[in-house]
């Protein structure tokens, strides 16, 4: 028996464009219909459903919920602000408290108003200034109800998938690019960390806790070559810890958001700069259960990863952790393993505050579609119909008394 320590967050997350649907003033949106690739449309109706959703979530015993406000439905337009949207999303915080469910707030989810998209998206300097505005008339409305705010959503994630991979918007593929995003992206949390700090001032409101929700990966290599293990080293340097290690340097991070998945084994296949960046090994020849999409179940990176991040001395929340599967008893076997690990590196002396599960509906897994069922609860996309898989029930008694078995 396992007991984790007394006001834990236990909760899920989810985010705007991929359960709320109709979007239509994405970025995303525009690159669905222009790529042909699958339409995200209605998603989940979360955007009409929201409180529906959260009772299920408050029956399953939840007291957090992370979520992203839309920024291309508040400001549609550069500099008209949506007071209609930004109304919604207050109703949306004030449903999560009215069921006693803690709301934690990400500004930026890999989404974009098509008009920032037009102007340069992040490559230009000017997207600082402007994703500030936006920060600025959301946390002013917002603040009063709401103590944990994410930035940006795993900015390593877009700047390899959209600007390096090139198989998210806007398929760049510039290492050139991707230098200069991730300089406009770091300085953005270093001055919108300072802002909502400011406006809580203002306010006379306790202080915020804000931070970014990285998404970190255990990095190990294949073979016992030193291009492997070197290939490795540098990838965790630079994709799990960097952005980290700017934020904290700066003194910008309250605690720090871990999003975390997988495993990927190095394995070079060419001597090129993109090789030892993305390589890894496609054979199957390691002993070890996947996900639908092939990654690697691999909990004990989690706890590495855990104990390596001690040394900031800061709390730390798991903002996202979870599989997409057919098999729900898969599901619970990943998430009872995990949480092992979380309570391991607690053991260890790491400030874990929080478990987030990802995600708390089924939803749409941007360039992948719909196939993917992350969900504790399942949904039908043609009658949006939500079903709680008995995943979720098994979670609900860890939440409900903070004890695994």
């Amino acid at each position: 028996m396992i007991k984790f320590p007394r006001g834990f967050l236990w909760g899920a997350a989810t985010s705007a464009y991929q359960v709320e649907g109709g979007n239509s003033a994405s970025d995303w949106w525009l690159w669905e219909k222009v790529t042909g690739h699958r339409q995200s449309g209605a998603a989940c109706d979360h955007y009409r459903l929201y409180e529906q959703d959260f009772d299920l979530a408050r029956g399953l015993c939840h007291n957090a919920h992370r979520l992203s406000v839309e920024w291309s439905r508040i400001e549609p337009r550069e500099g008209r602000f949506s007071r209609k949207e930004l109304k919604h999303y207050l109703d949306v915080i004030l449903a999560l408290k009215a069921r006693n469910i803690e709301p934690m707030v990400t500004l930026h989810h890999f989404t974009n108003p098509l008009w920032f998209s037009r102007s340069g998206r992040w490559e230009k300097n000017s997207s600082v200034k402007r994703f500030l505005r936006y920060c600025e008339e959301v946390v002013g409305t917002l603040a009063k109800h709401v103590h944990y705010w994410i930035t940006i959503n795993e900015p390593t994630v877009y700047i390899s998938h959209g600007y390096i991979l090139g198989v998210w918007p806007p398929q760049a593929q510039s290492y050139l690019k991707a230098v200069r995003v991730e300089e406009n992206l770091a300085e953005a949390h270093i001055r919108a960390y300072r802002l909502i700090h400011r406006i809580y001032g203002k306010q006379n409101l306790p202080h915020p806790a804000v931070s970014i929700a990285q998404n970190v990966t255990a990095f190990a290599p294949c073979r016992p070559l030193l291009k492997d293990r070197l290939a490795a080293a540098f990838r965790h340097k630079w994709y799990n810890l960097a952005f980290l290690e700017r934020a904290a340097r700066e003194k910008t991070l309250d605690f720090i958001g871990l999003n975390y998945y997988s495993r990927q084994l190095v394995h070079l296949s060419g001597s090129g700069p993109a090789n030892f960046v993305f390589d890894v090994c496609k054979k199957n020849h390691h002993p070890v259960k996947r996900n639908s999409l092939g990654w690697d179940i691999y909990p004990k990176g989690l706890y590495d990863i855990l104990m390596d991040i001690k040394r900031y001395r800061l709390p730390v929340i798991i903002t996202e952790n979870g599989i997409c599967t057919s098999d729900d008893a898969l599901r619970w076997e990943y998430i009872r393993g995990h949480l092992k690990s979380v309570h391991r590196a607690v053991s260890g002396g790491v400030n874990v505050k929080g478990y987030l599960y990802w995600s708390l509906l089924d939803n749409f897994e941007w360039d992948k579609g719909f196939r993917p069922r992350f969900g504790l609860i399942g949904v039908d996309y043609r009658t949006q119909k939500r079903r709680i898989r008995k995943s979720a029930e098994e979670f609900a008694s860890v939440c409900s008394s903070g004890i695994l078995k």
